[in-house]
């Protein structure tokens, strides 16, 4: 095994007590946290993607030492484990210190792409910003972190990955849905890869505190290990930073919208500054084509952070972390406030892109295009229609010699329930002007169709699917977890006998826990 490096603590102040007693921790990025062993870890799946960027064996990953590392029971030699100090706004309220209350950072190894990654264990128990809680993670929760990590991936979408997923052989107690009916579950950790978990929250917190100094030197690692090209510590370079995370920003939420995908929780402590999706909650496809809806029950009265909303959020949020930054910017409101402004173009641009794509068009030719997507989207809307299997089925349409005159045979299958004539016919209307758009493309047809079918999944991780295969595993089956990993790696790509993975939403799973909704517990 190579030997772990960590320039985040080699570098950066940390937290001179070693201890794990739930408390402030001020003047320090960092505490050193020493993963709590468990009594029977075990390697239920592992990412063979993931492991190959890091150099892994998968007879490594498989052995004790393997299992001892990923399940935070075996530290090695050189090893410095350590949790982050951060803090974030949650629901639109400062919230304060916050940190890493259930995941224990293992340090860097290089990828075979020349980057460092960090390795990060959710579930590892205890450490100085676990609030009251136990530090653990149950099997539910991981294996969708596990497997949403992946289905990201392979959509195309930036996020954090999923090297490993290693049952604890201990029970977690937790309150699935905050009602009073806590009961023990099957406790599991997650190996989460990126090439940093630094988020909104770890400026915002020493800024908050008026530490100034220390988040000078944060800034100055950021800028010098992540983003040289903007230069070292000065205001022009924090402004740049602030420009070019807020370009990364609005370029992750438009692949978000465009997916369908709901993140759910879109605190200030769960936005990367990498621009990538992290910390997978109550996540969440949208299945029929609903604007407000989120799969967070916590949000359910304001859906603050609904599909509709995630834009806007981004934006609210980037002025948080630009006001955690002002400090170092000399006053430069206007870099600032240019920066919020590159944000929304930058969202619209990438938005744009992904629906003219989806649509089988190179680029939107005026105004008259955008018009469309809206009049889809507010006819999408008026009925329950699955968002996925819309826009797949658009490329058997483009295919058609003349426009559609009715609604088609293979887009029927998208609605849930019964729809008035009215509808198909209004349907049918946007259709033919779609279809008598695409005719101006210079492809053929059928190039159009799988062009279409390259941005359109036919699979994505719907909440219903995570939950047969939770509640397989609940069991002890493992073998859905495993299939889904490997449909998910393909979600493009049509995989015969594999049907059952592409279907809407089944109506038992309309308000089945864990399918309709989920909570934050973990």
């Amino acid at each position: 095994m190579r030997s772990f490096s960590s320039r985040f603590v080699d570098a950066l102040p940390g937290d001179p007590l070693e201890v794990a007693l739930p408390r402030p921790v001020t003047g320090a990025l960092w505490s050193k946290v020493r993963p709590t062993p468990v009594a029977g870890p075990a390697l239920l799946a592992h990412s063979e993607e993931v492991a190959s960027l890091l150099g892994l064996e998968e007879a490594w990953l498989r052995s004790a030492e393997g299992v001892g590392v990923l399940s935070g029971n075996t530290v090695l030699e050189g090893q410095i484990p350590w949790a982050a100090n951060y803090g974030g706004h949650q629901f639109g309220h400062w919230a304060g210190q916050l940190g890493d209350g259930r995941a224990v950072n293992l340090g860097e190894l290089p990828g075979t792409d020349g980057r460092p990654y960090e390795l990060q264990l959710k579930g590892a128990g205890l450490t100085p910003y676990s609030r009251g809680g136990d530090g653990r993670a149950v099997l539910r929760s991981s294996i969708r972190e596990f497997l949403c990590s992946e289905a990201m991936a392979h959509l195309g979408v930036p996020t954090t990955r999923a090297l490993s997923l290693v049952g604890s052989g201990e029970e977690v107690v937790r309150d699935m849905f905050y009602d009073g009916n806590a009961a023990p579950e099957p406790g599991a950790i997650v190996c989460r890869v990126a090439e940093s978990f630094l988020r909104f929250g770890n400026y915002e917190l020493p800024t908050s505190r008026r530490d100034i100094p220390l988040l000078e030197k944060l800034v100055s690692f950021t800028l010098a290990h992540h983003f040289p090209e903007l230069g070292p510590l000065s205001p022009a370079s924090v402004i740049a930073l602030f420009h070019e995370v807020a370009r990364r920003t609005g370029r992750l939420i438009a692949h978000w919208q465009a997916v369908g995908f709901v993140h759910g929780v879109m605190n200030t402590d769960n936005m990367s500054v990498l621009g990538l999706t992290i910390d997978y909650g109550p996540y969440g496809w949208l299945d029929d084509f609903n604007p407000g809806w989120t799969p967070n029950t916590t949000d359910a009265r304001t859906r603050r952070y609904c599909y509709g909303n995630q834009p806007q959020i981004g934006l609210w949020n980037l002025e948080r972390f630009g006001e955690a930054l002002s400090p170092l910017v000399e006053g430069d409101r206007e870099g600032l406030e240019e920066g919020l402004k590159l944000y929304a173009q930058t969202f619209v641009e990438a938005n744009s892109a992904h629906f003219a794509a989806k649509l089988g068009l190179t680029h939107f030719e005026s105004q008259e295009d955008a018009a469309r997507v809206q009049s889809l989207f507010d006819w999408l809307a008026k009925e329950e229609t699955d968002f996925t299997l819309f826009f797949r089925g658009l490329s058997q349409v483009v295919r058609a010699p003349q426009a559609p005159t009715h609604f088609p045979e293979g887009l029927r299958g998208i609605f849930y329930g019964e729809v008035p004539r009215e509808h198909l016919d209004e349907g049918t209307a946007w259709l033919a002007s779609w279809w008598e758009r695409t005719r101006r493309e210079e492809d053929a047809p059928e190039a159009l169709a799988a062009r279409m079918d390259r941005v359109n999944p036919l699979y994505v991780l719907r909440n219903w699917l995570s939950q047969e295969a939770i509640d397989a595993a609940h069991g002890g089956d493992l073998s859905k977890v495993h299939t889904l990993l490997e449909v998910m790696r393909r979600p493009f790509e049509a995989q015969p006998g594999r049907e059952h993975f592409a279907q809407k939403r089944p109506e038992w799973a309309r308000h089945k826990a864990g399918c309709s909704a989920l909570s934050c517990s973990s």
